[in-house]
């Protein structure tokens, strides 16, 4: 079974991507792990993206692909695999097709988490972590049962991540819409694009997510 997620930023992909992982025996792939590992194995296309990299240059798509066809070829990707944050555009969807298709491998699904941009601005703009024991809270949905305290540890050192404000959230937010949404009448037309509701919560998502799977088996 072989699985993508699709999906904005902070839609939760990487929350659901662990939980199929354990569900389903699907290995998680991540196009920055390949990537890194690749290069540090020395092997070919590793070697090619290192180029790219020493050089100041992004690794092409042709490389990227590669390194996916490498990965799968390993023993833990025979059940299956899910890729999460990967494709990104329809030129690297096109490249995924064609090596898909050249080693007889079939696409089973796209999920596309499905999320409202406003809600999702004020989802992301408003969690913050305990800097001690990493729990996460949020300003309006999750709060702790005593302001300013951990329910966890109890401690009152919390963080928040830089680039969770709302400029920043709302720009990748615009880049999405410009460079990935074109996926999804992509995969649409090939009948493979599922969608979920992805403001749900989570346990409502994993839900929905597993009965797009159930379908499939």
């Amino acid at each position: 079974m072989i699985i993508i997620l699709l999906g904005p930023p902070g839609a939760g992909k990487g929350t659901q991507a662990q939980k199929i992982q354990n569900s389903h025996g699907l290995v998680q792939l991540s196009t920055g792990d390949m990537l890194r590992a690749a290069v540090a194995a020395g092997t070919e296309v590793g070697k090619k993206a290192k180029d790219f990299m020493e050089a100041g240059k992004l690794v092409t798509d042709e490389i990227v692909v590669g390194i996916i066809a490498d990965r799968i070829e390993e023993d833990d990707c025979k059940q299956g695999f899910l890729l999460d944050g990967f494709p990104r555009t329809v030129a690297q969807a096109e490249a995924l097709d064609k090596m898909l298709d050249q080693k007889a491998l079939i696409l089973g699904a796209v999920v596309e988490m499905k999320v409202d941009d406003e809600a999702l601005v004020d989802r992301i703009t408003g969690r913050y972590t305990c800097a001690d024991c990493n729990q996460g809270y949020h300003e309006v949905n999750l709060k702790p049962k005593v302001d300013g305290v951990c329910d966890n540890c109890g401690s009152t050192n919390f963080n928040r991540r830089a680039d969770d404000n709302r400029k920043t959230v709302s720009s990748r937010l615009e880049t999405y819409h410009a460079q990935t949404a074109p996926l999804l009448p992509y995969y649409e037309a090939k009948g493979v694009l599922k969608t979920v509701d992805g403001m749900a919560d989570i346990d409502d998502v994993s839900a929905q997510i597993k009965d797009v799977l159930s379908a499939l088996a």
